[in-house]
Order: C-alpha cells, then sequence, then structure tokens
C-alpha cells in the first residue's frame, strides 16, 4: 500500500480504455469521471437525467483545452429503479461498444419515505443494489478488456445493515435507515460473490468494493440514519468530513491500481474509515458468509430476471439472452 498520500494523480494512464460510471452526474460518480477522463479514458457517463449529464460533461469538459477530449465523454440515461431501463441502457451499449474496461458502480439514493420501483422493488434496494446487479450481467460479455474491473461502491453503512429476507421490501415494517443499510450490505455481498465466481471460472475479470468514508456528497450526511450511530462520538463530523473529490479516490484506487486483486476491499485508511489515503480495508464478516452470497445471487436472479454467463477462461462470453 502507498506510503504517501494517494491522490488522482496517481491514476494510472488509462488511455485506449472504457469507463462506465453510475451516477456520474455530481459528487463521487462525478470526480470519478472526472479523473478517468484526465488520464485519457473514454468515459461513458450514466445518469437518470439527461440535462444533469451534459451538465456534468460541460464541467469536466472545462478542464481540458478545446478539442482535447475529442468526444471521450458520452451522456447515457439510465434509471437504475427501473429494469426496463437498465436493459435499455444495457444495449444501447452493446450496440456502441467494443468493450468495457471499467464498470464503476456508484450511484446512489437515501429515500426516506418508503417508495418502490416501477418492479415493485423497495426503492433503495431496487437502485443501490438490484439495478446494479441487473446492469452488471448485462454488460458482462463486453468487459473483455486487459485487467477489466467491476467497482461497486457500498458503504461504512453495510456494518450495520441486515437483509430483510422475509420482508425484503418494508411491506411489514420500513426505515429508511434500515433499507438504505440492508441495500449496502447487499452491494458488499455481490460484489464479494461475484469475486468467487469469476475466480471459481478463472475469469480475469476482477471484482472489487470501496466505501467513501465520510463525504460531503456521502448519503449517510444528510438522511435519518445519523452517522454518530455509526461513529460514535467523536467531535465535530464536520472537520472529519471530506470532499467529493478525496471520497472518490477508494474507488479510484480500487478501479485502476494495478496491484489489486479481485475481492479485496478500499476504503479510507484513517480513523474508523471516516477519511483518509485508500487502502484495504475489512468487510463484516457477514457480507463474505459464501451461503449468504449465494442466496442473495439466486434471489436477485429471480427479481431481476438477469442471468449471468461467466464463462471459463479460453471461453468468449455470449450476448445477454443467448
Amino acid at each position: 500500500m502507498p506510503k504517501q498520500p494517494w491522490t488522482a494523480d496517481r491514476v494510472a494512464d488509462q488511455t485506449g480504455r472504457t469507463a462506465v460510471v453510475t451516477g456520474a452526474n455530481s459528487g463521487l460518480g462525478l470526480e470519478t469521471a472526472r479523473a478517468l477522463a484526465h488520464k485519457g479514458a473514454e468515459v461513458v457517463i450514466a445518469v437518470r437525467n439527461k440535462e444533469k449529464g451534459e451538465r456534468a460533461r460541460a464541467e469536466i469538459a472545462a478542464g481540458f483545452s478545446a478539442g482535447h477530449l475529442d468526444g471521450r465523454l458520452r451522456v447515457r440515461t439510465v434509471d437504475l429503479a427501473d429494469l426496463d431501463s437498465v436493459r435499455a441502457f444495457a444495449d444501447g451499449l452493446h450496440g456502441e461498444c467494443d468493450r468495457i474496461d471499467l464498470l464503476i458502480n456508484n450511484a446512489g439514493v437515501l429515500a426516506p419515505p418508503r417508495t418502490l420501483s416501477p418492479q415493485g422493488h423497495e426503492t433503495q434496494f431496487a437502485v443501490n443494489y438490484l439495478g446494479h446487479f441487473a446492469l452488471t450481467g448485462l454488460l458482462f460479455p463486453l468487459l473483455t478488456g486487459d485487467n477489466a474491473r467491476i467497482v461497486t461502491v457500498t458503504s461504512i453503512a453495510h456494518r450495520v445493515g441486515r437483509i430483510h429476507w422475509n420482508d425484503l421490501h418494508g411491506r411489514r415494517s420500513y426505515s429508511a435507515a434500515g433499507f438504505y443499510c440492508q441495500s449496502k450490505l447487499a452491494n458488499a455481498v455481490f460484489g464479494t460473490e461475484l469475486h468467487r465466481r469469476l475466480d471459481s471460472a478463472g475469469s480475469p475479470v476482477r471484482s472489487v468494493l470501496a466505501h467513501p468514508g465520510y463525504t460531503a456528497t456521502n448519503l449517510l450526511i444528510g438522511g435519518p440514519i445519523g452517522l454518530a450511530k455509526l461513529v460514535g462520538r467523536v467531535g465535530a463530523l464536520s472537520r472529519i468530513g471530506q470532499t467529493p473529490a478525496q471520497g472518490a479516490l477508494p474507488q479510484l484506487y480500487a478501479a485502476t491500481e494495478p496491484g489489486i486483486r479481485g475481492g479485496e476491499y478500499i476504503g479510507p485508511d484513517g480513523l474508523l474509515e471516516l477519511r483518509g489515503t485508500p487502502t484495504r480495508v475489512r468487510l463484516k464478516k457477514a457480507a463474505t458468509a459464501p451461503e449468504t452470497g449465494r442466496r442473495l445471487w439466486e434471489l436477485s436472479e429471480r427479481l431481476t430476471e438477469v442471468r449471468f454467463r461467466i464463462p471459463a477462461r479460453e471461453e468468449k462470453p455470449d450476448a445477454p439472452g443467448a
């Protein structure tokens, strides 16, 4: 691990690589897209609102000399709460991308009132987890580049989460805080189980997890969860919080650092993982249990009707539905 603070300047050259970043119109996603573009990547800015996506594209482009981007930033719309939208987005990328090198599952919501997705799933679970599960499966055949990686963003909130197997969508009892934590635990379980399956198949694709610590865009700040419940009394949290650019560093590290292995989890190295330079951190034990991983995977396949086909190393992945 780096002895000196790791910054976006240390991101490896990404020239010739294609990255898809969900939720790239603001916060961590915007900073991730910006850093990758500055290092030469072609970036798909995947957003729910096209106007906001275009503003993000313009903001990133403003940091380059005229013509330097040469069309390397593309805005595409996807509503991760709606599985039909996820399928349409994935179909579009299959039509325009020869391959994808980086998939950054970054987008997230925290919605205090209980709401449901078009398919009837609790919205936080749908956006933060199920939409990304489906998107990853649908785009997997495109992840054929050298050193292809899938980075799924979770949260320190996963440590207090539990999966409500018998009330997954909060029909009996609902807490915005609890179901946010459920969605982030699901991401942690998914990223770990995906690594197990990739490793078992001998796939060169790597599944890596990351969390941003406590940042100005972290959904814990303004929501009802109350970060103090997670981290205890540690003084003035406003002095601990990071900027969005700092908060994006763990997922950038997970996506680009040469020594990263599949299944690793990257977060800040400071007190309680609230801030600091990216380092390898530990998931809570429940997130790594194989039985939990299999159970969530099978449930997610049923809910999304998306089935991963992870070929052995010598095979080439088929297109979705093949």
